[in-house]
Protein backbone atom coordinates (compact mmCIF):
# COMPACT_ATOMS: atom_id res chain seq x y z
CA UNK A 1 0.00 0.00 0.00
CA UNK A 2 1.58 3.28 -1.16
CA UNK A 3 1.05 6.45 0.90
CA UNK A 4 1.69 10.11 0.05
CA UNK A 5 0.91 13.30 1.96
CA UNK A 6 -0.12 16.37 0.02
CA UNK A 7 0.54 19.51 2.10
CA UNK A 8 -1.58 22.64 1.85
CA UNK A 9 -5.17 23.83 1.59
CA UNK A 10 -6.94 20.77 0.18
CA UNK A 11 -9.68 18.42 1.41
CA UNK A 12 -10.25 14.68 0.88
CA UNK A 13 -13.40 15.57 -1.09
CA UNK A 14 -11.32 17.47 -3.67
CA UNK A 15 -9.39 14.29 -4.49
CA UNK A 16 -12.51 12.09 -4.32
CA UNK A 17 -14.40 14.24 -6.82
CA UNK A 18 -11.46 14.18 -9.23
CA UNK A 19 -11.27 10.36 -9.06
CA UNK A 20 -15.02 9.96 -9.58
CA UNK A 21 -14.92 12.34 -12.54
CA UNK A 22 -12.05 10.49 -14.17
CA UNK A 23 -12.98 6.85 -13.59
CA UNK A 24 -16.78 6.57 -13.23
CA UNK A 25 -17.35 5.86 -16.92
CA UNK A 26 -16.73 3.30 -19.64
CA UNK A 27 -15.66 -0.08 -18.27
CA UNK A 28 -14.89 1.34 -14.82
CA UNK A 29 -17.17 2.28 -11.96
CA UNK A 30 -16.46 4.17 -8.74
CA UNK A 31 -17.97 3.92 -5.27
CA UNK A 32 -17.37 6.56 -2.62
CA UNK A 33 -17.81 6.05 1.13
CA UNK A 34 -17.43 8.45 4.04
CA UNK A 35 -17.28 12.22 4.14
CA UNK A 36 -15.35 15.21 5.46
CA UNK A 37 -12.22 13.93 7.28
CA UNK A 38 -11.95 10.46 5.70
CA UNK A 39 -13.23 9.23 2.34
CA UNK A 40 -12.72 5.83 0.75
CA UNK A 41 -12.94 5.58 -3.04
CA UNK A 42 -13.19 2.15 -4.68
CA UNK A 43 -12.40 1.93 -8.39
CA UNK A 44 -13.11 -1.27 -10.28
CA UNK A 45 -14.24 -2.70 -13.56
CA UNK A 46 -17.97 -2.60 -14.19
CA UNK A 47 -19.93 -5.86 -13.77
CA UNK A 48 -21.44 -5.36 -17.23
CA UNK A 49 -18.20 -4.20 -18.88
CA UNK A 50 -17.91 -4.61 -22.62
CA UNK A 51 -14.43 -6.17 -22.61
CA UNK A 52 -11.43 -7.25 -20.55
CA UNK A 53 -10.92 -8.91 -17.18
CA UNK A 54 -11.92 -7.54 -13.80
CA UNK A 55 -9.73 -5.48 -11.47
CA UNK A 56 -10.18 -3.15 -8.48
CA UNK A 57 -8.29 -0.96 -6.05
CA UNK A 58 -9.11 1.22 -3.04
CA UNK A 59 -7.98 4.80 -2.39
CA UNK A 60 -8.19 6.13 1.20
CA UNK A 61 -8.17 9.92 1.62
CA UNK A 62 -7.65 11.18 5.17
CA UNK A 63 -7.45 14.74 6.48
CA UNK A 64 -4.21 15.44 8.38
CA UNK A 65 -2.95 18.59 10.14
CA UNK A 66 -1.41 20.08 7.04
CA UNK A 67 -3.33 18.54 4.13
CA UNK A 68 -4.44 15.09 3.01
CA UNK A 69 -2.82 11.66 3.40
CA UNK A 70 -3.55 9.40 0.42
CA UNK A 71 -3.22 5.60 0.49
CA UNK A 72 -3.62 3.59 -2.69
CA UNK A 73 -4.15 -0.09 -1.94
CA UNK A 74 -2.79 -3.00 -3.89
CA UNK A 75 -4.56 -3.64 -7.16
CA UNK A 76 -6.40 -6.91 -7.76
CA UNK A 77 -4.77 -8.66 -10.74
CA UNK A 78 -6.45 -12.09 -11.00
CA UNK A 79 -9.20 -11.07 -13.43
CA UNK A 80 -6.75 -9.36 -15.78
CA UNK A 81 -4.39 -12.36 -15.65
CA UNK A 82 -7.26 -14.71 -16.59
CA UNK A 83 -8.28 -12.46 -19.47
CA UNK A 84 -4.69 -12.25 -20.75
CA UNK A 85 -4.54 -16.06 -20.55
CA UNK A 86 -7.70 -16.40 -22.64
CA UNK A 87 -6.26 -14.00 -25.23
CA UNK A 88 -2.99 -15.97 -25.39
CA UNK A 89 -4.85 -19.28 -25.85
CA UNK A 90 -6.96 -17.77 -28.62
CA UNK A 91 -3.81 -16.58 -30.39
CA UNK A 92 -2.19 -20.04 -30.12
CA UNK A 93 -5.27 -21.81 -31.51
CA UNK A 94 -5.71 -19.38 -34.36
CA UNK A 95 -3.97 -16.09 -35.05
CA UNK A 96 -7.22 -14.82 -36.59
CA UNK A 97 -9.04 -15.45 -33.29
CA UNK A 98 -6.84 -12.78 -31.78
CA UNK A 99 -8.75 -10.18 -33.81
CA UNK A 100 -11.91 -10.93 -31.83
CA UNK A 101 -9.98 -10.35 -28.58
CA UNK A 102 -8.41 -6.99 -29.45
CA UNK A 103 -10.97 -5.06 -27.36
CA UNK A 104 -10.26 -7.35 -24.39
CA UNK A 105 -6.52 -6.88 -24.85
CA UNK A 106 -6.84 -3.07 -25.02
CA UNK A 107 -9.02 -2.97 -21.88
CA UNK A 108 -6.64 -5.27 -19.99
CA UNK A 109 -3.67 -3.03 -20.83
CA UNK A 110 -5.69 -0.01 -19.62
CA UNK A 111 -6.59 -1.85 -16.42
CA UNK A 112 -2.95 -2.75 -15.76
CA UNK A 113 -2.18 0.98 -15.74
CA UNK A 114 -4.99 1.80 -13.27
CA UNK A 115 -2.74 2.44 -10.26
CA UNK A 116 -0.45 4.75 -12.27
CA UNK A 117 -3.45 6.61 -13.67
CA UNK A 118 -4.86 7.10 -10.15
CA UNK A 119 -1.60 8.73 -9.01
CA UNK A 120 -1.59 10.91 -12.15
CA UNK A 121 -5.11 12.18 -11.30
CA UNK A 122 -4.09 12.81 -7.67
CA UNK A 123 -0.92 14.68 -8.67
CA UNK A 124 -2.80 16.77 -11.25
CA UNK A 125 -5.49 17.65 -8.70
CA UNK A 126 -2.82 18.67 -6.19
CA UNK A 127 -1.12 20.85 -8.79
CA UNK A 128 -4.42 22.56 -9.71
CA UNK A 129 -5.14 23.22 -6.02
CA UNK A 130 -1.64 24.59 -5.45
CA UNK A 131 -0.54 21.90 -2.98
CA UNK A 132 2.47 19.57 -3.10
CA UNK A 133 4.61 17.09 -1.22
CA UNK A 134 6.55 20.03 0.26
CA UNK A 135 5.70 21.67 3.59
CA UNK A 136 3.01 24.33 3.36
CA UNK A 137 3.60 27.92 4.44
CA UNK A 138 1.79 27.19 7.71
CA UNK A 139 4.41 24.60 8.67
CA UNK A 140 7.35 26.57 7.32
CA UNK A 141 8.00 27.92 10.79
CA UNK A 142 10.29 26.39 13.38
CA UNK A 143 9.60 27.06 17.04
CA UNK A 144 12.79 27.66 18.99
CA UNK A 145 12.98 25.08 21.80
CA UNK A 146 14.71 27.63 24.04
CA UNK A 147 12.57 30.79 23.77
CA UNK A 148 9.45 29.68 21.86
CA UNK A 149 9.89 32.18 19.01
CA UNK A 150 8.76 31.27 15.47
CA UNK A 151 11.52 31.12 12.88
CA UNK A 152 11.40 30.54 9.09
CA UNK A 153 12.47 27.05 8.00
CA UNK A 154 16.15 27.07 7.09
CA UNK A 155 17.33 29.52 9.74
CA UNK A 156 20.49 28.20 11.39
CA UNK A 157 19.89 30.19 14.57
CA UNK A 158 16.84 31.60 16.32
CA UNK A 159 16.11 35.18 15.18
CA UNK A 160 15.15 36.12 18.75
CA UNK A 161 17.66 34.45 21.08
CA UNK A 162 20.34 33.16 18.68
CA UNK A 163 20.05 29.51 19.79
CA UNK A 164 21.01 26.86 17.16
CA UNK A 165 18.04 25.37 15.29
CA UNK A 166 19.82 22.70 13.20
CA UNK A 167 18.28 19.67 14.90
CA UNK A 168 14.66 20.86 14.87
CA UNK A 169 14.33 21.78 11.19
CA UNK A 170 11.39 19.95 9.58
CA UNK A 171 11.40 18.80 5.97
CA UNK A 172 9.41 16.40 3.81
CA UNK A 173 10.37 13.29 1.89
CA UNK A 174 10.56 14.30 -1.80
CA UNK A 175 8.98 10.97 -2.80
CA UNK A 176 5.91 10.76 -0.52
CA UNK A 177 5.59 14.04 1.42
CA UNK A 178 6.05 12.47 4.87
CA UNK A 179 7.42 14.97 7.42
CA UNK A 180 10.99 14.08 8.38
CA UNK A 181 13.57 15.64 10.68
CA UNK A 182 17.26 16.37 10.36
CA UNK A 183 19.39 13.27 10.73
CA UNK A 184 16.97 10.83 9.08
CA UNK A 185 18.58 8.99 6.20
CA UNK A 186 15.61 6.79 5.23
CA UNK A 187 11.97 7.92 5.03
CA UNK A 188 9.92 6.22 7.80
CA UNK A 189 6.91 6.06 5.45
CA UNK A 190 8.05 4.93 1.98
CA UNK A 191 11.42 3.46 3.12
CA UNK A 192 13.32 5.20 0.33
CA UNK A 193 16.81 6.56 0.95
CA UNK A 194 16.62 10.32 1.36
CA UNK A 195 18.76 12.45 -0.97
CA UNK A 196 21.47 14.63 0.56
CA UNK A 197 20.14 17.94 -0.70
CA UNK A 198 22.18 21.05 -0.01
CA UNK A 199 19.31 22.34 2.15
CA UNK A 200 19.30 19.20 4.31
CA UNK A 201 23.10 19.07 4.42
CA UNK A 202 23.22 22.61 5.78
CA UNK A 203 20.77 21.70 8.52
CA UNK A 204 22.88 18.72 9.58
CA UNK A 205 26.05 20.79 10.06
Amino acid sequence: METKIYHGNIKPLDFAQALVGEFNRGNFRVRQYGRNKEIVVQIGTHERRRSGGDTALTVTLKRVDDGVAVKVGKQSWLGIAASFGATALAAIRSPFALLSRLDDLAQDVESLQLSDRVWEVLDKTAQIKGVSLQLSERLRRVVCPYCGSANPVGEANCVACGAPLGNVQPDTCPYCGFVITAGERVCPNCRRRLPKSSKRAERLR
